[in-house]
């Protein structure tokens, strides 16, 4: 018979014992498995914020400008079209009679994706970077920092500073640089190297941002003259070679510049472009502690030319020079190791009849010179039939002398790239080709008719969106255009402009439905 007094007891009885035994093992009577008791955790500074002040207030600062200026460096991707060498046989001797007569195989040309950054300098558009970064291209895309990207055009490019120019058509006003004084820095002074690497869709580099100092000014690591040396276009019977008018007079650096960050802006602590993020000197392709930036003094006076003319209108002295050493000096009476000692005076440049073989010269403007890539800097910055008050030792005295700038002859070499003409599906990247029913049988599909994806080429916009990965299914309808034949996949995409959004519809063997939106090159 059921007592409800003695149910109640027991129920009580058990709490209790659930009680003691949740509290034995909660204060250690060891009626449980012995645990770690949890650390203590301190949160107190080690040292007192007063202490750490400066070092503190420069790291507010670099958090200032980064926030400040990120949002006007873009990434920018360039395509080309890359031939690949034949490759090599390798042929025992005894046998290589028999494959004299054969043909080399070449591969086809092929498209690739290289990339690097620039910055924004005006609202309507226009963006600075480097000339290799965009050298090349047959198309130009650039990538904002709100994940927006754009079609942009060439205005300029100039090999013999490494300087571009692009721009893009975007509505409404854009973030912008502000310009410092590359004149202005010191060796010692605090910057900052900001990119927009990217390093493809799957990875999210979208920004790199790292402070060093500068380690030096007026560097020539003859970076732009070997280049040109071995480009047929300035090294050739018809115009010479044209090396010499490469102006290296880079700013060095120890913040970290690595690939993908060319392009992108150097600036000093109050978030003013002191230069272009360049090229690092390494022997393993990555950084090492040396890195390179064009001065954006340089860089503004070539920009102004290319938007303003498409290219550069150099100013030419007229003179072949070099770097004094310690024997000049003292064999010419320099009060010190520095300045630039003329070797040759020809009789058709614009110093003739000025300056003399043998003259060193020490100042320009009177500012002091003391390198080739200095002296070679601040001329790039004038512009032709402007004069020049050039300051020279000669006969072991000071002597100010008035030179006319002339114009280089070299403007004559195409600096701007090329646009391509091709189909609205090779912009695209796209193949397709008609079902029949043996691929029809082979791939699932119920009826043999319309048409499946065939190809995808690498580096394309239809790549980079994922359409590889339907290669085999029907594109039924491409926007709203019904798809039958290979004929209509043209017809639909020819309708569609550059830079319009493309919708691709495919179907799969089960009669799934999928959908692509890429934008049209």
């Amino acid at each position: 018979m059921y007592d409800p007094l003695k149910a109640k007891s027991r129920v009580v009885v058990f709490v209790l014992t659930v009680f003691l035994i949740g509290a034995g093992a909660a204060t250690g009577l060891g009626w449980t498995s012995p645990s770690h008791s949890m650390p203590e955790i301190s949160e107190l500074g080690q040292v007192s914020a007063s202490a750490v002040q400066p070092a503190a207030d420069l790291s507010e600062a670099f958090t200032n400008l980064a926030d400040a200026v990120t949002p006007a460096v873009v990434r920018i991707e360039s395509r080309r079209t890359v031939t690949r060498p034949a490759r090599e046989r390798v042929v025992p001797d005894q046998f290589r009679r028999f494959f004299d007569e054969a043909p080399e195989e070449e591969e086809p040309p092929r498209s690739a994706i290289a990339g690097g950054s620039g910055f924004i300098v005006s609202r309507d558009g226009y963006i600075l970077t480097n000339n290799h970064v965009v050298e090349g291209a047959t198309e130009l895309r650039v990538y904002f920092p709100d994940r927006r990207y754009f079609p942009a055009q060439v205005i300029g490019a100039d090999p013999f500073t490494d300087v571009a120019v692009i721009k893009v058509a975007v509505d409404g006003d854009l973030p912008m640089m502000a310009f410092g004084n590359s004149d202005d820095i010191r060796v010692g002074e605090w910057v900052l190297a900001i990119g927009n690497p990217g390093f493809g869709a799957s990875t999210q580099l979208d920004f790199t941002v790292t402070a060093g100092i500068i380690s030096a000014r007026g560097r020539n690591v003859r970076l732009l003259q070997n280049d040109l040396n071995f480009d047929p276009r300035f090294n050739n019977d018809e115009v010479g070679n044209l090396s010499g008018y490469a102006i290296e007079n880079f700013i060095q650096t120890d913040a970290v510049i690595n690939p993908g960050n060319s392009g992108g802006p150097m600036v000093n602590l109050r978030g003013q472009v002191v230069g272009i993020n360049s090229a690092i000197a390494s022997t393993t392709g990555v950084y090492q502690g040396y890195g390179f930036a064009i001065p954006i003094n340089l860089a503004r006076r070539v920009m102004e030319d290319l938007v303003e003319y498409g290219h550069v209108r150099r100013p030419r002295l007229g003179v072949q020079i070099v770097d004094v050493s310690a024997e000049d000096a003292e064999a010419y009476g320099l009060p010190s190791v520095s300045g630039i000692l003329v070797q040759a005076v020809p009789d058709d440049g614009p110093a003739a009849n000025v300056l003399e073989f043998e003259d060193v010269i020490v100042a320009l403007d009177g500012k002091p010179v003391g390198y080739v890539s200095e002296l070679q800097a601040q001329i790039a910055e004038r512009r032709p039939g402007d004069r020049v008050r050039v300051t020279v030792y000669r006969e072991n005295r000071p002597v100010d002398v008035e030179i006319r700038l002339g114009e280089a002859p070299i403007n004559d070499i195409p600096t701007t790239v090329a646009a391509r003409a091709s189909g609205a599906a090779e912009r695209l990247g796209i193949q397709v080709e008609a079902l029949d029913a043996e691929t029809a049988a082979e791939l699932g599909y119920a009826d043999a008719s319309g048409v499946i994806l065939s190809a995808v080429a690498r580096g394309s916009a239809a790549e980079r969106r994922g359409v590889g990965g339907y290669r085999g299914f029907k594109l039924s309808r491409v926007n709203d255009i019904a798809i039958g034949t290979a004929d209509d996949v043209g017809r639909a995409l020819e309708a569609v402009d550059t830079g319009e959004i493309v919708s691709l519809h495919f179907t799969d063997p089960a009669g799934e439905q999928r959908v692509v939106n890429v934008r049209m090159p």
